[in-house]
């Protein structure tokens, strides 16, 4: 009886004692600007590539057989360039993929057509710089959508901008 008594007291005292500083456990900065409270690289901070793949958009999708960028497609880059002028430390490497359709030399070139799309509009209308960006074409190499139907080759007719650190940074 005399251990529960103990147990039960010590108890006690730890729990009045976790009370008497209540925002020890408030992440440091909340309450604050952009990203307050955010755990650095999530997808809740806006400095991460995590946040550009899925708030920004790392994306954009093509017609069938064309290389031109929708106006949907525009304003996804649009947000891409200003993410990428506000966050000097990223290169981009911008991959163009197509369908299942058509030859493997075709595809290839069309990913590339694509790619280059994607990277002359960051460095035009986007103003980033052209040293920050690459292409490569996947062509129909890497799918991310495997079935012969439209709703697949209409996620495979794309470009995306993967973020890498650049060089000399951490």
């Amino acid at each position: 009886m005399r251990h529960l008594t103990r147990a039960a007291l010590l108890i006690m005292v730890l729990g009045a004692a976790a009370c008497t500083n209540p925002g020890r456990f408030d992440n440091a900065g909340a309450g604050g600007g952009a990203g307050a409270g955010a755990v650095p690289g999530s997808a809740a901070d806006p400095t991460s590539p995590a946040y550009f793949q899925q708030t920004v958009g790392d994306r954009v999708l093509f017609a069938v057989d064309q290389s031109t960028l929708s106006a949907e497609a525009r304003d996804t880059l649009l947000k891409q360039a200003a993410w990428l002028k506000d966050n000097p430390d990223f290169t981009a490497i911008i991959e163009g993929h197509a369908d299942e359709q058509g030859t493997r030399e075709y595809n290839l070139a069309l990913g590339a057509r694509r790619a280059s799309a994607v990277q002359a509009f960051l460095v035009e209308a986007g103003g980033v710089d052209p040293s920050r960006l690459r292409t490569v074409s996947y062509g129909k190499e890497r799918p991310i959508a495997i079935c012969s139907d439209e709703s697949c080759y209409a996620q495979n007719r794309r470009a995306v901008t993967v973020l890498s650190a650049a060089a000399g940074t951490s």
